[in-house]
């Protein structure tokens, strides 16, 4: 979006430094990364990076509400609800697309939002290599507030370790070595020094927690969570090693669960803001739009974009049997604004914040950028295109 950059960039771009990029990304990993990273990052001019800025504040001031707890206790099922909620997340996401206003410029506009972490140790990890392998980017930064990769992964660090003990944390998920998201484990296990664990291995004994490795028993007081408890499919099974996971006052969850369903779709109607689009539960639609093409239709509990409809009709809406379960968002047009050589691409960020236990405020670390060419953001929409995929925002 920088436009000297980007022509500067696609001039000097070789498929050799990019497949060099990849192998060093690659390198040392158990299993290669499995989702696409695309050719370029994202230059982001500074009128932008502002927009973004003040975007994140509306947000973030939304949450910090007294009242925001309450405005969304309906969002989490009563059957994934976790005692001994944290007074605020240790993450948040926001995702905006890439579009243009009413009068020309450039803007983002507000996706999805989530109280849940994301690739954290791999975006520094992306941007890293792109500086190694492409030049032209060395003069930029990935970071808002932090001088170099050092002072970042310090705040990683405050944020999921803080004053425990590395060895007594763990990053945990479904089947954590086989997610798409492993190399971000990976990364985050070597900078910080704690243990990666699927949901199998974790283990109860009276109260306390633990998972074995080679015979030894290693204990567990803290839990930087990447589990999605939506994605288990048997949830008797999955916790007959842990019966007192949901309500253990000897774990620290890091973030704490409930946030996963606070921040969420469910929140986007409560939000105002020139950058986030017109939303209403449907449930409490009082008049059902007559230019529903300017609308989607998108289920409060799903992830990755599933059960998403585009192209709504009346009939659509009036089908939906659980409408206290949906959104009617206005439709957000991405603008093609990246300039490859093999045509534009539309883009999405993603705004990643830390909020360790001291702070009174999150601080906003660094950010993703997704591009594409398919009718959305994201890998299943563009398997057989280059120059999509994920990469990161440079300043």
């Amino acid at each position: 979006m920088i436009k000297e950059t980007r022509e500067v960039y696609n001039a000097a771009f070789t498929e050799t430094a990019y497949q060099q990029l990849l192998a060093e990304l690659n390198k040392n990993l158990p299993r290669k990364i499995e989702f696409r990273i695309a050719e370029t990052p994202v230059f982001l001019p500074l009128a932008f990076k502002e927009k973004l800025v003040q975007a994140g504040n509306e947000l973030v001031a939304t949450i910090r509400k007294e009242n925001f707890k309450q405005l969304t206790e309906r969002s989490i099922p009563d059957n994934w609800r976790v005692a001994h909620e944290k007074r605020h997340p240790h993450f948040l996401t926001f995702d905006f697309a890439v579009c243009r206003n009413a009068t020309g410029e450039l803007t983002p506009k507000l996706i999805e939002l989530q109280g849940f972490p994301s690739l954290y140790a791999f975006q520094a990890e992306l941007a890293e290599q792109f500086q190694k392998h492409f030049p032209v980017t060395r003069d930029f930064t990935p970071y808002f507030y932090h001088s170099d990769q050092k002072s970042y992964f310090e705040l990683l660090r405050r944020t999921i370790i803080g004053t425990s003990l590395p060895e007594e944390v763990i990053l945990l998920d479904i089947n954590a070595a086989e997610q798409k998201t492993a190399v971000d484990f990976y990364l985050t296990a070597k900078h910080l020094g704690i243990a990666i664990v699927a949901l199998h291995e974790l283990k109860q004994r009276g109260s306390q927690f633990y998972y074995s490795r080679d015979g030894i028993e290693h204990p567990i007081k803290k839990i930087y969570n990447r589990l999605i408890f939506d994605e288990i499919e048997d949830k008797n099974i999955a916790f007959q090693n842990v019966p007192d996971l949901l309500t253990t006052d000897q774990l620290e969850w890091v973030t704490h669960p409930n946030w996963f369903y606070r921040i969420s779709k469910y929140t986007m109607p409560f939000l105002e803001s020139e950058f986030v689009p017109a939303t209403y539960f449907l449930s409490e639609l009082k008049t059902i739009p007559v230019d529903l093409q300017n609308y989607v239709l998108k289920p409060l509990f799903s992830f990755a974009g599933q059960g998403v409809l585009i192209d709504v009709s009346e009939e659509d809406i009036k089908a939906i049997p659980d409408p206290e379960n949906w959104i009617l968002q206005e439709k957000v047009i991405y603008e093609p604004a990246i300039e490859t050589p093999d045509g534009s691409v539309k883009c999405e960020i993603r705004l990643m914040y830390l909020w360790p236990d001291e702070e009174e405020e999150p601080v906003l670390a660094i950010c993703l950028a997704r591009l594409s060419r398919g009718k959305m953001i994201g890998v299943r929409y563009n398997k057989d295109f280059n120059w999509v995929g994920g990469t990161v925002g440079l300043f």
